[in-house]
């Protein structure tokens, strides 16, 4: 099987009826608008009535401004969208069994259209979606995940249209880029009924190696990623079997992941969605946003790993649910939409976080042999990410 082939390919009823869904599985939830990785524009699916249009948000600004991108007729609900970093909007359409892509962008009254070209899969089980949108803003990824095996494609920036990189063997789901070059990327791969966090060098003609690996019988998961601390967050079983749990990590590291206490909510899942940039020398001190879904709603949390506990915050009325960024100043922004404000940003600063104690031992350092660290690449190659399963088992911690 090959996930680069022609064929047809459907939807699945979530896709159908709308719904947040991430191919492959045990992905997080999508959030309800994409941000582009610098942070200057947005995307989402919306409607009036009963159409769907793409909508592009411009957030760089003194206020934030929505601008309609309606095509020549509605949009199928689960459409993908992605911004670029020139304003332009990446769509993601199904069309008579192929994955169609196009870039729209703003003209006058109407919407301009540029065709890029379409991808189709072998099978009935193949999925396609995008990869969260790539540093620099000039290019975009999307994974087919077939049966067996997973196409990695470069749907836009190529030139000459989809452009099949690499066929990854096993299921890949997630995604988070590691280097602000846009060349690292992380993938959570499931092979053998087991899914482990693994780094595709885009670089290296996507050289494949492993990432994350706690336990032998663990499911190890990137969820987030920072490039400029290493920070990490993940979920993975290996502390507790067969009930994931969220950590973190930091790439390079000689120390192993924390499972932290206050990560863990009865009946709620939490959802990393966003990390403080900048922060190059002091991942602990590093704010990252958390969404919350509960019996009672959907909200917002804010954590430091240097800290032990999080502070709860009310969302925003019409939150877009998943969406947000900080800046390097430590400001959260969310963007929502209300009937009476169709566009808007709510702006929320981060608590200071107080000069971290004195090292003491881990509460729940993770299970993870010692090994040797990799060579570094030649320069002038980045340094490959350390696989956190070799870090060493210190049993000091930041806490």
């Amino acid at each position: 099987m090959t996930a680069c082939a022609t064929g047809p390919v459907g939807l699945t009823a979530d896709h159908e009826a709308g719904r947040d869904v991430v191919p492959g599985g045990g992905g997080p939830p999508r959030a309800e608008c994409a941000i582009a990785a610098e942070g200057g524009y947005a995307a989402r699916l919306t409607r009036r009535g009963d159409c769907w249009y793409p909508e592009r948000w411009t957030l760089d600004g003194p206020e934030p401004y929505a601008v309609p991108l309606p095509g020549n007729q509605p949009e199928e609900p689960g459409t993908e969208v992605q911004p670029m970093g020139d304003g332009r909007v990446l769509i993601h359409r199904v069309a008579g069994g192929r994955h169609v892509f196009a870039l729209l962008y703003p003209t006058g009254p109407g919407t301009g259209e540029l065709p890029l070209g379409a991808v189709g899969c072998r099978d009935a089980e193949t999925r396609l979606r995008l990869l969260p949108a790539a540093p620099g803003g000039e290019r975009a990824y999307a994974l087919a995940v077939g049966p067996r095996a997973t196409a990695l494609w470069q749907v836009a920036g190529g030139g000459s249209g989809p452009r099949c990189l690499a066929e990854i063997p096993g299921r890949c789901s997630g995604g988070a880029w590691l280097d602000r070059a846009g060349r690292i990327l992380a993938l959570d791969r499931e092979t053998g009924g087991r899914v482990k966090a693994v780094v595709v060098d885009l670089g290296r003609g996507c050289e494949v190696s492993p990432l994350l690996q706690i336990a032998e019988h663990s499911d190890d998961r990137v969820l987030l990623a920072d490039p400029d601390s290493g920070l990490l967050m993940i979920r993975s079983d290996a502390p507790s079997p067969g009930r994931p749990r969220l950590g973190w990590g930091v790439l390079g590291s000689t120390l192993p992941v924390r499972f932290p206490e206050c990560l863990r909510l009865r009946d709620c899942v939490i959802t990393p969605f966003a990390i403080q940039p900048g922060q190059a020398l002091t991942p602990e001190r590093c704010a990252v946003a958390l969404r919350v879904d509960g019996a009672f709603g959907c909200w917002v949390a804010v954590w430091h790993p240097a800290e032990r506990r999080l502070r709860h915050v009310p969302a925003p009325e019409g939150w877009l649910a998943g969406a947000g960024l900080w800046t390097a100043d430590a400001v959260l922004h969310l963007p929502y939409a209300t009937a009476r404000t169709p566009c808007g940003l709510a702006r929320l600063a981060s608590p200071a976080v107080p000069e971290p104690p004195a090292r003491t031992p881990s509460d729940e350092p993770s299970r993870t042999p010692p090994g040797a660290l990799p060579p570094a690449l030649p320069d002038p190659a980045p340094s490959r990410p350390v696989p956190l399963q070799q870090a060493p088992l210190a049993q000091l911690v930041t806490k």
